[in-house]
């Protein structure tokens, strides 16, 4: 019987995965998890399975709806892992190799080919609303130089990262571009390179939206 649990599945062991080796590249997913959907016991959400279809390296459309499986190859559908951090350990990332060495971290699936300084931090706070929500994960690459409107994680001289959206001012009698970081509420401050050291640790790449529970 051709169901999509015989498709995951299949593509799983293809691949030589237990459940579990699969469970830990979804986000919010268990052995269960992918127990329940191998046995069409449970479905996926949307989101669930874009991701299983990066880390199964197969085609989304034959996934969800079955039919004659595309010949994506795995040259041609490829899926990295990046470490998902906190706001603290944003802020020493690209200046700390023995950090971003170390093990135990959860990681985040993404199809993107990034530098191996890239990163993930999952949004807290209301700061950045309506667009961004807390819970919400971004993934950043501090290889990718900003520009203006885009989204990006840096430092003021706290102890944690913030994400803001990044404006340019121009350049100084230096010849250094000054920019300004902006909330996307309102409420909150702007912040000011011209008035404060502020440094530019890396730029969105990618934005996740979870499923979220009504009010």
């Amino acid at each position: 019987m051709n169901t999509l649990g015989s498709r995951i599945r299949k593509k799983r062991t293809e691949l030589g995965l237990t459940q579990r080796d699969l469970a830990k590249a979804i986000k919010g997913a268990n052995h269960s998890s992918v127990s329940q959907w191998e046995s069409d016991t449970s479905t996926p959400s949307a989101k669930n399975l874009f991701d299983l279809s990066i880390a199964l390296n197969c085609d989304f459309a034959w996934l969800l709806n079955g039919g004659i499986e595309s010949n994506i190859t795995p040259v041609e559908l490829k899926s990295y892992k990046v470490p998902l951090i906190s706001y603290v350990q944003a802020g020493m990332w690209t200046e700390s190799c023995e950090l971003r060495d170390s093990t135990g971290f959860e990681y985040i699936m993404t199809s993107l080919e990034l530098s191996d300084k890239a990163f993930a931090l999952q949004i807290k706070g209301d700061s950045m609303e309506p667009e961004f929500k807390e819970s919400d994960v971004v993934i950043i690459d501090p290889a990718v130089k900003p520009t203006p409107g885009e989204f990006v994680v840096a430092m003021n001289g706290e102890s944690e990262a913030t994400f803001k959206k990044y404006r340019e001012l121009g350049y100084d009698e230096h010849e250094r571009m000054q920019f300004e970081l902006i909330p996307l509420n309102p409420d909150y401050t702007i912040m000011n390179s011209l008035k404060q050291q502020i440094r530019i640790i890396g730029t969105m790449v990618e934005h996740r939206i979870f499923r979220r529970k009504r009010s």
